[in-house]
């Protein structure tokens, strides 16, 4: 719905640049430009150290004793988050509270995964900006506020009624269950909020608000800044956890999830309050003509060379069973 109005305009523009898969010079230091076989855990080596949780890299071979030798290395505790190495959606992410957790989870998905320090600020949102090679300045053209999913006691309901009454909770029952295992039963004391996830996905029941009105040149200025510091980064969304809006203005007290390429969306669209489809096709097209710009540019002017098609490809068919494994996992 999204993507097939926008096949004529994909072909016109490869052909225009004689390369079908151009746009993965967008971002030379990400593989093929984050086109989603990218190694989340390489693409955070660009971030400077300040601004990243500590994370480790955990080889789906490895032994899961020096899982913990290492993590005690880098004094990563508990809670901690767990994520597939390469990824999307939200699959798979998972908040982890003892070491038999962490075992039983690395135990039923062997992939290549990512255990990060848990960042306990109270807000996340996805940033989209963008800077022309060559130009000191960019530009932030999404914001995209995440709202947690919680519930709110009454005094007598069960976490368990309490989800399956709530209009927007009662969608994602099952896997509320899996988290809440524990106290799905218990009885929140009234009024008492009880955040049901803090992953900050829609598979996770995370509600997309834009954040557009928050745009500013003070916030663009943080990124400018930010973005001389990540080598070989000129577009995507960069996802963060932040305490107030005001500190994350001032470059003060945020830590960087992750960074996404060019297949990032300006995940405002899902806002459903402010936007429609059609304005939704509108920001898609928008940023599909930067991708262009910026790939173009690298090429021509700073000699970033195009994939070559059958590599790419071979990775695409790669990615394509990565993905059915993946959500195989999920379920």
């Amino acid at each position: 719905m999204f993507y097939a109005p926008f096949a004529p305009y994909y072909i016109f523009t490869t052909l225009k640049a004689r390369n079908l898969f151009f746009h993965a010079a967008t971002n030379p230091g990400i593989k093929h430009g984050g086109n989603g076989t990218e190694s989340k855990y390489d693409t955070l080596q660009l971030i400077p150290k300040k601004y990243k949780p500590t994370s480790l890299f955990v080889r789906s071979e490895s032994k899961f004793k020096d899982t913990l030798s290492n993590l005690e290395k880098l004094h990563i505790k508990f809670p901690l988050i767990a994520k597939p190495d390469i990824g999307f959606r939200g699959y798979l992410v998972k908040k982890i509270n003892t070491i038999a957790d962490l075992k039983e989870y690395l135990q039923k998905n062997k992939i290549n995964i990512i255990i990060q320090e848990f960042i306990d600020y109270k807000n996340e949102c996805g940033i989209f900006y963008h800077k022309i090679p060559g130009n000191d300045k960019g530009e932030i053209t999404s914001i995209t506020l995440k709202k947690f999913l919680t519930v709110t006691g009454d005094g007598k309901s069960n976490l368990s009624e309490l989800i399956k009454n709530d209009k927007r909770a009662f969608l994602y029952y099952d896997l509320m269950l899996n988290i809440h295992q524990e106290k799905i039963q218990s009885i929140p004391d009234k009024n008492k909020t009880i955040h049901l996830s803090v992953i900050g996905n829609h598979s996770k029941g995370t509600q997309f608000i834009n954040g557009n009105h928050l745009i500013s040149q003070e916030l663009t200025t943080v990124f400018d800044t930010l973005s001389k510091e990540i080598k070989g980064y000129y577009y995507g969304r960069i996802d963060l956890k932040y305490n107030t809006f005001e500190e994350l203005k001032q470059g003060r007290k945020f830590k960087i999830l992750e960074i996404n390429g060019i297949i990032s969306e300006p995940t405002h669209i899902y806002d459903p309050t402010n936007a429609s489809y059609f304005d939704a096709l509108k920001n898609i097209l928008k940023h599909w003509k930067i991708i262009e710009i910026i790939a173009k540019k690298n090429y021509t002017e700073f000699n970033v060379p195009y994939p070559k098609m059958k590599p790419y490809i071979k990775n695409l068919i790669w990615l394509r069973k990565y993905t059915k494994k993946i959500k195989s996992l999920n379920k």
